[in-house]
């Protein structure tokens, strides 16, 4: 199926060359954002922040914190678009970017002590959850499901099946080598099978 374009642009044949575009409209942002246009960081930040929102709040689990270092993100955009290689894709760059924030932020945030009014906020998980689980539908399963998995596994199953990244865009990510995140992919697809299995 063709898709002619107005405007004097070249047909679109595939969804392989509507991709490449995409991609390299982005790394023209980038270039615009490096050169100080404003516009370029608003164009990116509107093409990106859901994504990488829903991609942080899953990693640390606040809203307010996941805003917060949302804006990190994009200050480091800002300051750092000059050094942009593109060795990898634009997403790709800023969900490691995400990545990177969220696990200084995990990390800070473990060494905080709980105060008593957040401590009785936090749900108990051993409240029967299988009874909890029947009473949701298949997807919130397969939620709490991935919810139960390790953070390791966890952010492979998410940035590929939630975010389409490769196996070598998500080793780039988490620098790790691909054979690991092949590895970390067998044994989360298993471990989620069990799990949504048990519910």
């Amino acid at each position: 199926m063709a898709t002619v374009c107005i405007r004097g642009e070249a047909a679109a044949t595939s969804l392989e060359w509507a991709a490449a575009r995409e991609s390299s409209s982005d790394k023209a942002l980038i270039r615009r954002i490096a050169a100080g246009d404003q516009s370029a960081m608003r164009a990116l930040f509107a093409r990106y922040r859901v994504a990488l929102y829903r991609w942080l709040l899953r990693l640390v689990d606040d809203g307010a914190l996941a805003e917060d270092l949302l804006s990190e993100v994009f200050l480091d955009v800002w300051r750092q678009a000059a050094s942009f290689e593109a060795r990898s894709s634009v997403s790709t760059w800023l969900l490691a970017i995400a990545r990177y924030k969220a696990l200084s932020a995990r990390r800070r945030r473990t060494n905080a002590e709980l105060d008593e009014a957040t401590v009785s906020t936090v749900p108990d998980i051993a409240d029967d959850p299988e009874v909890t689980l029947q009473k949701k539908n298949r997807a919130e399963a397969l939620r709490q499901s991935l919810l139960r998995l390790s953070p390791d596994h966890r952010e492979v199953i998410d940035l590929a099946y939630y975010h389409g990244k490769s196996v070598k865009e998500i080793a780039e990510i988490v620098s790790i080598s691909e054979a690991t995140v092949k590895t970390r992919m067998f044994y989360a697809r298993r471990k989620l099978a069990e799990l949504v299995e048990m519910t």
